[in-house]
């Protein structure tokens, strides 16, 4: 597999969304909360813009704030900021960002599948990841690149009960665990109770107290 190609594509199919045609699917109720609108969508023709992506994001602010940013790098640097100003505020001591485009290729590959794992898991926390959906989102991330090793990954995970415990079981160090969480919270709509939930024991499962939370979260909701 190459995850890490194939995840900062992803991302960056994202950058090029605008916001929903005229009559469109609308982000309500959740990342997947648009799909039924999706449903009437014509795939084949590319009717909507990475398609892949939206399906597990969703079209929504933060998707935009992503955006703003671009690609892989962009989850990065928004975590090695919050990241480095907890760790100034608890040692004294400044970290030096290790994001995904500094790191070699092994590594690059490991930190992207925690990634990955953590917006796929994001994505079902609401609990209406039925079959009719994966069958949507593993066409949609086909287009995008056919190698049979990664869908038979994306399946897999797909087809996973959720299990904070085993995401967080991807984090390698600290700083992919704030990484992990603050993708996570890209994808949720934390109004939401059941994702709220998944959140809060994805954090403590990772090990990100609450000042760490805070500082990760407001990552998101700053404007960029």
């Amino acid at each position: 597999m190459k995850l890490h190609g194939f995840l900062d594509q992803l991302l960056r199919s994202a950058t090029g969304s605008g916001p929903p045609a005229a009559g469109g699917p609308t982000a309500t109720g959740g990342p997947l909360g648009n799909l039924g609108g999706m449903l009437n969508q014509d795939f084949g023709r590319g009717a909507l813009t990475g398609g892949a992506l939206g399906l597990l994001l969703g079209r929504n602010r933060t998707t935009r704030k992503l955006a703003t940013y671009g690609g892989l790098a962009a989850i990065g640097l928004m975590a090695y900021r919050a990241y480095g100003d907890y760790q100034r505020q608890q040692t004294g001591q400044a970290i030096e960002p290790q994001t995904v485009d500094r790191l070699p290729p092994p590594q690059a590959e490991v930190h992207s599948e925690a990634i990955l794992r953590a917006l796929v898991a994001a994505a079902k926390a609401d609990g209406h990841v039925d079959a009719r959906e994966r069958e949507l989102i593993e066409g949609e991330f086909r287009r995008v690149d056919a190698d049979r090793e990664l869908q038979q990954w994306l399946h897999a995970e797909l087809e996973k009960p959720l299990d904070p415990a085993e995401v967080a079981g991807a984090a390698a160090a600290p700083e992919i665990a704030a990484e992990m969480y603050l993708a996570s919270l890209l994808v949720v709509d934390e109004q939401n109770f059941m994702e709220r939930a998944y959140l809060d024991e994805l954090a403590r499962k990772l090990g990100i107290d609450d000042a760490l939370k805070t500082r990760l979260e407001a990552q998101v909701r700053t404007p960029a």
